[in-house]
């Protein structure tokens, strides 16, 4: 239970649930990461910019690798293309869905 941290894992989820409940009182949009990332395409000129800004949350890990953050090594004891696989698969299931948990208020 070393890696057991209950205090910033709260703070992180007041965060997310912040940041979406303010993406909908603000913009009446539902903050799901997986129907931003998969409309920006296809997105109104005006919706580009928030989705980008959320979009930023994928490149914000290697940002702070790049910065000199260190970061634990990550075993998985399953082949990487098992990995990929249920990635993609999370990835349909959340668009089937109509979103994934940060649109729904985590």
């Amino acid at each position: 239970m070393e890696n057991f941290t209950p205090v910033s894992a709260a703070i992180g989820g007041v965060l997310i649930g912040t940041s979406a409940a303010l993406l909908w009182l603000g913009l009446g949009r539902i903050a799901g990461i997986s129907g931003i990332i998969g409309n920006i395409a296809t997105a109104k000129p005006e919706d580009v910019g928030w989705r980008i800004a959320f979009v930023g949350l994928i490149a914000a890990p290697v940002l702070y690798r790049i910065a000199g953050g260190t970061v634990p090594p990550i075993e998985i004891g399953v082949p990487s293309l098992i990995v990929i696989a249920g990635g993609l698969l999370v990835g349909l299931g959340t668009r089937l869905g109509s979103g994934c948990t940060s649109g729904h208020r985590v």
